[in-house]
């Protein structure tokens, strides 16, 4: 018999990738889900290659493996929300379809990763995109394309602001149940929230930093905490572009590359001074008692 009394937290379940450097993928959903005392399952649609620098190459997991990992995590689990990312193959994409029309989850955030923004490897085939187009999105809570695959995604080019509303519309349109365009790239950063036939734009403040390897899926995974502890999506979008400005405000440099945002920034803690620390509980450190005279 269990002596555990405490209630759980949300359970929250990530679908994507896996980044050898932690700065995206299931490794930034994980951390992400944490920071919002959300507690984070992964199933992992591949294995990359990549470091900051980028993605070197891409290994899809079998879809049938996908599949078990699905399967195996909603038998033993209530899980709250689901943020699907990359998912490397139609196969995959497939399978991750039919495992929502099995289980029928209160919110589920589609990061819709079609090419890594760092290299030129490509995370999803062009089966999968297709299959992404016409199928899994209208499965989804809400998607989160940024503007490069909106304009995939809608066939259209998407360039301003303007360009990010249609595109929203047109998704939506397309059978999008609500849609987040985003443009952390634009001069004046914005992302367009679309639910039904409006498109409003939600601005931001600009971070000078070049460390943010991982903010799409940060955001996305923000969105679907904030989702699981009951916010509405317009309240979601805004406290979750707040978590991902100071995420990228508090990041730091690792490797050569665009290093990762700090998705754990509200755990840091400073280290004692030089020469100072804790004296235990029980009784003065001996390098700490008085010398016998």
């Amino acid at each position: 018999m269990s002596n555990h009394t405490n209630s759980h937290p949300p359970i929250l379940l990530t679908i994507a990738g896996f980044d050898p450097s932690c700065g995206a993928g299931v490794a930034a959903d994980l951390k992400t889900f944490a920071a919002h005392n959300c507690y984070g399952v992964a199933a992992v649609t591949a294995l990359t290659v990549q470091s900051t620098q980028g993605v070197a190459s891409v290994h899809p997991t079998p879809a049938a493996t996908l599949r078990a990992q699905l399967d195996a995590l909603a038998s033993d689990l209530t899980i709250a929300a689901v943020k699907i990312g990359m998912l490397g193959n139609k196969a995959n994409a497939v399978a991750v379809a039919e495992f929502l029309d099995k289980n029928k989850f209160p919110h589920v955030v589609l990061d819709p990763v079609v090419k890594s923004s760092a290299g030129s490897a490509e995370l999803l085939d062009a089966g999968g995109i297709k299959f992404l187009r016409e199928e899994l999105m209208k499965r989804a809570s809400v998607i989160t394309p940024n503007m490069d695959e909106a304009a995939l995604l809608a066939g259209m080019e998407v360039k301003d602001l303007n360009g990010m509303k249609a595109a929203a519309l047109k998704l939506v349109e397309m059978g999008a149940k609500a849609v987040i365009v985003t443009g952390g790239h634009l001069e004046k950063p914005a992302d367009v929230l679309c639910e039904g036939t409006e498109a409003n734009p939600f601005g931001g403040d600009h971070v000078k930093s070049e460390n943010t390897h991982g903010s799409g899926c940060t955001l996305s995974s923000a969105v679907a905490a904030q989702l699981a502890l009951g916010q509405q999506l317009r309240e979601a979008l805004i406290l979750a572009k707040a978590y991902v400005f100071k995420a990228i405000e508090k990041s730091y440099s690792i490797g050569k590359g665009a290093g990762p945002v700090n998705q754990l920034y509200r755990f840091h803690q400073e280290p004692p001074a030089r020469g100072v620390h804790e004296v235990p509980q029980h009784g003065m450190h001996p390098a700490a008692e008085p010398a016998a005279t």
